[in-house]
Order: C-alpha cells, then structure tokens, then sequence
C-alpha cells in the first residue's frame, strides 16, 4: 500500500520539477511512513510513499523492468501476483524482486494497456514508457484505490489524494459548482468530480493514456453494470450456494496474502461476520478483530461484535466514540480533502487508529450489502412499487400539488412527493439529502443545477428494478462514499484495509444472480445468509439491520445544542458560494422546533462544507 504521484511537463524542454514532486510525496506521507522514491526523465516525474505489506526487503518503488525503458508507480495489492509471476517467467521475464509491484512492469511489456485486464486485486497505478514517451495509468474495478489527476495546459498531474495533486500549482483552481451540488445532494464528491474544478478522478475499472504531457479519453476496461447482464441460465440455489461458499472462501484466502500480521474490522453483522469466520478457519491461529460502539442503545452493535469474537476465539479489541470525538472532524477533512458527509468516518478512523496499535493490515467486510442486496433502501423500494404507480405513468403532478401545499416539516409532505416520481428517481430522491426541490431552496438561482443527476442511469435499462438500484450504487455510493471512507481513514493511521467481498469473480457471480436469490420476499442477502446459515451465529443471522450509523441527533440534541450555530452562524464562505444563509438560518430553526433526522442530517453535511471550504482555501483553492 503506498501513495502515488507525478507530473509530466507539456513543454519536453522543461525538466521535472523536484521540488514540487517532494512536497507532494510529503503530504501523502501518512500512506507510505516505511520509505519513498523518486524517478524523473526529462519532462516526467514520478515517486510514491510506501507502506511496506509484500516483500519488505526489496520491494521498493520506483521501480524499472530489466533494461529501466519501464518504470511504475503503486498503490494497492495484486493477489495473484504470484500466479503472473510463473506466467511471466515462463515468456522469459527476469525479475529481481518477490514484489507484486514488480509484476506490473513485466505484464506491461507482454501485454500492453490489456495487461490491467488479468489483474486481481485493488490498485492504482501509474506506468512509464520511456521508448513511447508515454504515461499510462490505471485504476481497479471497484474503485478501491484512489486517483486524482489534473489536464492543465502546462501539463498533466495525478496523485492519490488531492491533497498532493494541489500541491503542484499547476493544479489549484476554484470550488466546481457541479461537484458542489452533486455534494450537497449525495453526501459525497462522485467520479469523475472533484471539488476543485480542474481536478478529476480516474473512474473506477478505467485507464487513461497520457502522451507528451495531454491526456487522452478515460477508457473503460470492466463495467460493473454488464455483470448483471451477463446471468447465463440460472443455477439452482443449491448450485448457487456451493460456488457462493467456494468464491468466498477463495476471496478471503488470496486477500490473506501478506508479509505483516493481518486483522478484520469486526461490526456484528453478517458480513464482517463471515469474513472473520473464513479468516479464523484459514489461518489456524487467532485472528485479531477491532470493533467500535457506542453508549446510544440503538446504535451500538458491541454486543453481536463480542459474541462473533468469543465464538471464534478471537485477540478482541475495542473502543466507544461519543460526542466528544466530533472534534476529529478536520483530521477526517485533512484525510478526505473533500467535503464527506458520512459522519461514520468518525468511527472508521478511530477503529482504524486503533487497529495500527496491532496490525498493519486488516480485512472489512465493505461491500457486502451492494453486492447482496443487504440495504432497508432496497426493501423499501420493493414495498413501494406498487404505491408509486403513478410516479411511474407520469401521473404524479397531483401529489406534487398536494406536497408541495404541506409546510416543511410536515409528516407525510417527502413520502408524497416521493411517490409522484418514476422508480428510478424515486430511489434518488430516497436517498438524497437535498434532493433537487431541496437545493432550489438552498442556493442562489445563478448556482442552481439543470436538474440532471450526476449519475448515468441509462446503463441499466432493462435490468429487473432491484439489479438497476445496485448497479447504481455499485457504480457510485460504493466507491464514492464507502471506499472513499474506508481508504482516507485507514491510510490516515497507516494502515492498509482490505475488502475481499468485492473480489472481481464474487462481484461477478454475485451479480449474476437471478434478484430473487438476493432479495427474497423482503429478506436481504437471501442466498449469502443461506451459504452462512450453520457457519455463522444464527443471532447474527436473524438479527435486524442496523447500518453503520453515528447517532448525530442524539449528539446535537442532548449534549451539543449549539454545535450548528456556532458552526454555521457566520458562515461567509457558504454564502460566497451560492448557499443563501437565510436558507441556513431557517433549516436550523426548523431543526430547533421539529427535531427531525433529516434537518440534523443537512445541517451536518453543511457545517462538514464550511470547514473543508476553509482546508482548501488554506492550499490556495477558492
């Protein structure tokens, strides 16, 4: 696990600049504490910071094939590294190292830009061509692993955080409007959208080809969206069951690969459940879990994550968050660099300082409620999909008359105007915090958007209504807001998470699934709890839902009344923005007479803005 970085001048006569380079691999120095390098050639510049997992000797970066015309840069784990090894010496390849690093270089000069095509594993990384003058980079599947990157008209530049890549001048810039409404709708910043307007990420299962400095077209390499198209005859679920257990097994197993002690994120549910489970049979010895509660009853699932951890005779560890942990907010923005609203990085990043005191890597079970269908949202779509017929025949002016008509905060105004929308924006509506009718309200008419979601759901025409919901946030809740959480809050306590539920061969077969056997008459993950049925605690099994939720009402309401006043009672940059502090003013004090979850939500995700504006203005975005 490392962080990554480099800048390639447009002009061929200007070298690299070393000093701008250093103070990028600086910043990301939380990724890679073990060491750093770098490599320039003429215009190009590349280093990285390593955080060492796989041979620890002698797998430092930069790193060159046999005669250095092929140079790499890395970030992630490559699980069958061994396996294309064998391969590669087999055509005759020489290697000097036992790194997965290394095998990147030599699968380049076999096969080229499709060599990323054999690759298993979460990465992000960045090849030069010496011969071809060329960059090339290339990011996983899933979008596990990070990349930000930056077409200026003095050159390209990419890193693994934005942090680093606005470091180089080159690519400072202003607040994108786009990515600011996409953020005050969603929670989160989503590919391809950064918050600094001349800065993108790489989407995830995409390469981009850079030459003489200029960027070519992202090109798409896998689409997860295709992996529910691709179902086949559909097996039987005993069949199902037998290739899910074998594929879980499989995925746990590869992601065990490591030079340093290995533990797991450990929540209570069934899927760090089950992964833990795995691990405990794979590795013949304890496996060391970590797990985070809370003194709110409702909130706290300590009690199922000790159960799993004295059924498997786990080394436990654990920790409480309250209130007074709300004062990490700006080590969690330093670690984003972007406005997140999901205020379940408090608790990630500090299950995840905790884990470093033990282990240097760990496993999650992230992933596993995309895949297998696990979210209440999900059930609560399939509940309404008679309710929101008219929604769907384009009937549903009336209802919007009737909400429309309601006060704010009445009970019932969100469910009726949900109601008037076909399914699709039904469920993004759901899932919103300031839904388009919301931001109206909010911003100035000059900053408003079209209307347009960010999101492309013309993909998944044709899909069963519960393939076409995951496929959506497969594509971008997962890698938008969980990844994006999991990555930025262990890479900020040098410690390397591991997702082996979103294996590129689970996803698949996953996906693949007739919907039934993930959704079953209102039971989610319907064939993976069948799979772990006699595997796993049947109280962890039969046990409601909870999420991984902070419980910010409880927080604000007891024991932090004044938090969003004096957070957001003079908050100019807000306003410099577009945001109306009128609206602000009244959303608080709807907050204060109605109390209701989603107000406290809001006002969450605005003071979370109003203090990353503040980080980047620091680094001279505005």
């Amino acid at each position: 696990m490392c962080g990554i970085f480099g800048a390639f001048n447009i002009d061929p006569s200007r070298p690299a600049d070393l000093q701008t380079l250093r103070r990028m691999g600086e910043v990301l120095a939380h990724r890679g504490p073990d060491g750093g390098g770098l490599h320039t050639d003429g215009a190009l510049g590349i280093g990285m910071r390593r955080l060492s997992i796989i041979d620890l000797k002698t797998g430092n970066q930069p790193l060159a094939n046999e005669d250095g015309s092929i140079w790499v840069v890395f970030n992630g784990e490559i699980y069958n590294y061994r396996e294309l090894t064998a391969e590669l010496l087999a055509k005759g390849h020489r290697f000097a190292t036992a790194s997965d690093t290394e095998v990147l270089v030599h699968l380049y000069e076999e096969y080229g830009e499709a060599g990323v095509e054999r690759l298993r594993g979460m990465f992000a990384f960045a090849i030069w061509d010496h011969s071809r003058r060329t960059l090339f980079l290339a990011r996983d599947r899933l979008g596990i692993k990070p990349l930000y990157y930056a077409e200026t008209p003095k050159g390209f530049v990419f890193a693994s955080e934005l942090k680093a890549v606005v470091q180089n001048p080159w690519a400072r810039g202003h607040v994108d409007r786009r990515a600011l409404a996409a953020y005050l709708q969603y929670g989160y910043v989503p590919d391809p959208l950064s918050i600094v307007e001349r800065v993108a990420k790489l989407p995830p299962g995409h390469t981009l080809t850079v030459q003489d400095g200029r960027a070519g077209v992202p090109r798409r390499y896998w689409e997860v969206t295709a992996c529910f198209r691709n179902a086949g005859v559909p097996p039987s679920e005993e069949d199902a069951s037998e290739r899910l257990w074998t594929l879980l097994r499989d995925a746990v197993r590869s992601h065990l690969v490591s030079d340093v002690p290995v533990g797991a994120f450990l929540s209570g549910g069934v899927d760090s459940t089950t992964v833990v489970a795995i691990m405990a049979a794979e590795l013949g010895a304890p496996v060391k879990t970590f797990s985070v509660g809370f003194r709110e009853k409702g909130y706290n699932e300590l009690p199922y994550a000790r159960q799993v951890a004295e059924r498997y005779a786990t080394e436990h560890h654990e920790l409480l968050v309250g209130p007074q942990d709300l004062g990490l907010l700006d080590d969690l923005l330093r670690a984003v660099d972007e406005p997140f609203a999901d205020a379940s990085s408090i608790p990630t990043y500090l299950v995840s300082r905790l884990a470093r005191q033990h282990v240097k890597v760990v496993l999650s079970g992230d992933g596993g409620d995309e895949l297998f269908a696990g979210y209440d949202r999900y059930v609560v779509d399939y509940r309404r999909r008679h309710l929101g017929r008219l929604g769907d025949m384009g009937l549903g002016g009336g209802l919007r008359v009737l909400s429309a008509s309601l006060p704010e905060g009445t009970p019932g105004k969100n469910f009726l105007y949900n109601l008037a929308l076909p399914r699709m924006e039904r469920y993004l509506d759901s899932i919103s915090l300031f839904p388009p009718r919301a931001l109206r309200g909010l911003l100035d008419l000059a900053v408003v958007p079209d209307g347009a979601t960010p999101f492309d759901t013309g993909d998944s025409v044709g899909l069963d209504p519960l393939s076409r919901l995951q496929a959506l946030d497969l594509r971008t809740y997962l890698p938008g807001d969980i990844l994006t959480k999991v990555d930025r809050a262990s890479m900020a306590n040098s410690l390397e998470a591991r997702v082996p539920l979103l294996d590129h061969y689970l996803v698949e077969f996953a996906c693949a699934l007739p919907a039934p056997l993930r959704l079953r008459s209102e039971q989610t993950k319907y064939l993976l709890k069948r799979v772990m049925r006699d595997r796993i605690p049947r109280e962890i099994l039969d046990r409601p839902k909870q999420g991984f939720a902070v419980p910010l009402e409880a927080w604000f309401n007891d024991r932090l009344p004044g938090f969003f006043h004096d957070l957001l009672g003079g908050a100019s940059r807000l306003t410099e923005l577009g945001i109306r502090s009128s609206a602000v003013r009244s959303l608080m004090e709807l907050y204060a007479r109605k109390r209701r979850p989603e107000h406290c939500r809001r006002l969450w995700a605005l003071a979370v803005l109003d203090r990353a504006l503040r980080r980047l203005s620091e680094v001279g975005c505005t």
